[in-house]
């Protein structure tokens, strides 16, 4: 067991539209349970336009971030696709680079949203060819698991809740249920 004093949030709140708030909300939830939240949109900013510039400089803040933080919960919910935002699978792999637990849920509006492979196939088709294997409209091999999201992203959670809700993006029990997993992890 390890203490763990500040947790990261990631994943893709941040550019909700009700984002403010969700981020609001998880980090009132944190305090609540005796953690230090580290967000994502904490950082200040030296540069003031949209440039390469920009981008490097909130990279580089984040990475500090990721660095500072005990722990991190992420968010996995499937992102303009069927799967998680790119930056949270970032931030898990450098997590896991510094040696810190992740924590993830994923929101799904139906059950059968719960397995990976059935999200990759209402978005890009899957078929099953020849040798038994599942394609995708591409043809590109898809992982057959039945697991929530790619095997390197579920092996590294320590824990990852999905939750079946009709507030994809405002429910945050999976979030809630990964405050009590932390703790229990905490000395």
């Amino acid at each position: 067991m390890r203490r763990i004093a500040s947790l990261y949030i990631g994943g893709p709140d941040a550019a909700m539209p009700d984002g403010p708030r969700l981020l609001a909300e998880k980090r009132a939830l944190c305090q609540e349970k005796g953690f230090t939240p580290v967000l994502s949109t904490d950082g200040v900013l030296v540069e003031t336009e949209l440039s390469e510039a920009m981008a490097r400089e909130i990279y580089a803040d984040r990475a500090q971030r990721l660095r500072l933080a005990d722990a991190a919960i992420l968010n996995l919910t499937p992102w303009r696709g069927p799967g998680c935002y790119a930056g949270a699978a970032f931030e898990a792999g450098f997590l896991a680079g510094l040696g810190k637990l992740v924590f993830a849920y994923l929101n799904v509006e139906e059950e059968d949203e719960a397995e990976l492979k059935t999200r990759i196939g209402q978005t890009l088709g899957l078929q099953l060819d020849r040798a038994g294997v599942w394609r995708d409209g591409f043809g590109g091999q898809v992982e057959d698991f039945g697991l929530p999201e790619d095997l390197m992203l579920w092996a590294e959670a320590r824990r990852l809740f999905v939750v079946v809700t009709a507030d994809v993006w405002g429910d945050l029990t999976g979030f809630e249920m990964c405050l009590d997993a932390v703790k229990l992890y905490s000395d």
